[in-house]
């Protein structure tokens, strides 16, 4: 094996380039900057609360932050991203590292992304993009369409009686003597069934606009709460279409009173009654508006598909809610390079 030339780095980024590396794009559209300050008043203590200038200085606040955004643009758990983090030339070059320059390790992420869990910002991490994207043209246009989609996480084998407990809110018998074992057991995940098959784990409620297909609100929860209970959540009054589209798990007559009170236009499925099946008109209805809401399909389905699945390694709600929250920024992140892409296409042709 030959010895690394002076230009052999930069060639071999040529051929990523040559290549249209995703990650240079994504580098340039999103503002990195613009998230220092509320990152800063997360990972940087006052001057002043500093025992002492000694030891290894703290990774940059940007830099991390675009590794915890890798994180959840790949679903990679920590020790994945550190392995690929050392193994990938595009991974290093969006995080600003050379090949001589140290990375930060699956530990040090993990603190990262664990301050951000504790001090709640992710929510307006999301909003303060969602706020640049307005300011650059992407506004939510042509209604809102809300879902939601279940987001798994590894199932707890616990016993009926243990179950139960947990339901009411109680510790099962035996956890406070094995606090090791409780403290790998995610007591706020819950069991649900769709179409027939059980699933354990969270729920993502999400806002994403018609026009161009980026989610604009969401809110997470267990994954037994049903999909019209955080419709309130999720809303978005400043849509420039009135129209809301949902599936028939949405449709009531308080929720239709609640839209038409806000100056909402609901185009939500309607649904089938005992001794009252719907009329042709009505099918032909739901039909129609299928072919809308199917959009907000493609959002799960990149996030499944594309970005390597929903599956969440960590424990706890408020860990989940980052996770998830974190998700829904890079797919947004994701999606207006795509959009970016379009546009350019448009104007050339």
């Amino acid at each position: 094996m030959g010895q690394m030339g002076f230009f052999d780095l930069s060639n071999r980024y040529a051929g990523l380039d040559a290549k249209s590396d995703p990650l240079v794009k994504l580098d340039t559209v999103v503002p990195w900057e613009d998230f220092r300050v509320r990152l800063d008043a997360v990972w940087r203590r006052p001057s002043e609360a500093r025992k002492s200038r000694a030891g290894r200085k703290p990774w940059d606040t940007v830099v991390m932050f675009k590794a915890i955004v890798l994180c959840a643009l790949y679903n990679l758990s920590d020790e994945q991203f550190e392995y690929q983090l050392r193994d990938r030339l595009s991974f290093m070059r969006f995080l600003g590292l050379g090949l001589e320059d140290p990375a930060p390790d699956a530990t040090t992420v993990w603190l990262y992304r664990e301050q951000l869990v504790q001090a709640g910002v992710v929510e307006a991490l999301f909003d303060a993009f969602d706020a640049y994207l307005k300011a650059q043209g992407w506004l939510a246009m042509g209604g809102q369409m809300i879902d939601a989609s279940i987001v798994p996480v590894p199932k707890q084998r616990n016993t009926r009686e243990q179950n139960a407990a947990i339901k009411a809110g109680e510790t099962p018998e035996g956890w406070d003597d094995n606090p090791a074992r409780a403290r790998q057991k995610d007591t706020d995940a819950r069991w649900t069934k769709k179409h027939g098959k059980a699933h354990y784990g969270y729920k993502n409620h999400v806002n994403v606009d018609r026009r161009h297909k980026l989610i604009r609100r969401y809110t997470v929860t267990d994954a037994s709460v049903h999909d019209s209970q955080a419709l309130d959540d999720v809303l978005d009054d400043d849509n420039t279409a009135s129209d809301v589209w949902a599936d028939s798990a949405y449709r009531s007559a308080e929720i239709e009173a609640k839209l038409e009170a806000r100056g909402l236009k609901s185009r939500i499925h309607r649904k089938a009654h005992r001794n009252r099946p719907l009329t042709e008109r009505e099918k032909q209805g739901n039909r129609t508006r299928s072919t809308v809401r199917a959009r907000v399909e493609h959002v799960f389905g990149a996030q499944s598909n594309d970005m390597g699945g929903t599956l969440l390694r960590c424990i706890g709600i408020a860990r989940a809610t980052a996770r998830i929250g974190l998700k829904n920024l890079a797919y947004n992140m994701r999606r207006v390079v795509q959009l970016d892409a379009l546009a350019a296409a448009r104007a050339s042709g």
